[in-house]
């Protein structure tokens, strides 16, 4: 029998914990406890910058570079040409570029002194990406030099395409420097032209470049698509031609600053 009156504490069979080691126990708790949530703080950071970041629009391509997800088709054999009218025209560059669902965009460009951008023609032929595409406005407004305000309605000239709408920056002044930009939507043969113009000292002389630039265009090769080829073939029924004899009167499209033959209102 343990004898009467003897202190609890002093007994060998205590369970009572020393206070330091309490609470050293505790600041060890606490401590991993802080460190687990700055680990998930950080974490969570991490995570939301990588979501952001993948949301910001590529800034950083240049002008030239091909859009997301399209690749240029070295191996793939030119679709179309525009015909020469002199020897001494200006000479331009021919990039097709294509995508995984089946989309295909044959681009001719030209660069004046300085590398200064003349002038566009591309022909989109479209594949399955159309239905996540840019809109036609905002599509060539990324494209056209000079500027970011956005489109306005600039007039309509008539061509071997039919009616073509033109478009211009919105507050810019026309002159030296301006350009004239343009599409035309084929839904029958799921194809779009469209393009730009920075050529002479004023409107004129771009609608006239213009409807020049489309009327030399002639296909090479429709492969597989009906509708491309029969959609030309009634197209070159329709040419005016861009020579002294044509409607257009402008003897290269290049340097020339006449005004076509127009039949849309303005």
């Amino acid at each position: 029998m343990r004898p009467s009156g003897a202190d609890p504490a002093s007994s060998p069979f205590s369970t009572r914990f020393d206070p330091a080691l309490t609470s050293f126990a505790d600041e060890i708790c606490a401590m991993v406890a802080r460190l687990f949530a700055y680990v998930g703080t950080l974490a969570l950071v991490a995570i939301l910058a990588v979501h952001f970041w993948e949301q910001l629009p590529d800034i950083s391509g240049s002008r030239e570079a091909p859009r997301s997800d399209w690749s240029v088709a070295d191996r793939s054999a030119p679709a179309f040409a525009l015909s020469v009218l002199n020897p001494d025209e200006k000479s331009g560059t021919y990039t097709i570029l294509r995508h995984p669902q089946g989309g295909r965009r044959d681009i001719f460009r030209w660069i004046g002194e300085a590398d200064r951008p003349l002038a566009e023609l591309e022909i989109y032929r479209f594949g399955g990406e159309a239905f996540s595409a840019l809109p036609p406005l905002a599509d060539l407004a990324a494209r056209m030099p000079v500027g970011r305000a956005d489109l306005e309605a600039a007039g309509v000239i008539e061509s071997k395409f039919g009616p073509i709408a033109l478009l211009a920056r919105e507050n810019v002044r026309d002159g030296a420097g301006a350009c004239l930009g343009f599409f035309k939507t084929h839904d029958d043969a799921a194809l779009r032209l469209s393009g730009w113009s920075c050529q002479g000292d004023g409107l004129p002389a771009r609608r006239s470049a213009i409807a020049c630039m489309l009327d030399r265009l002639t296909l090479l090769s429709a492969g597989n698509e009906p509708k491309l080829a029969e959609l030309f073939a009634r197209a070159e029924l329709r040419r005016q031609g861009c020579g002294p004899a044509g409607a257009t009167a402008a003897s290269d499209w290049i340097t020339e600053a006449d005004n076509p033959h127009l039949r849309g209102a303005l």
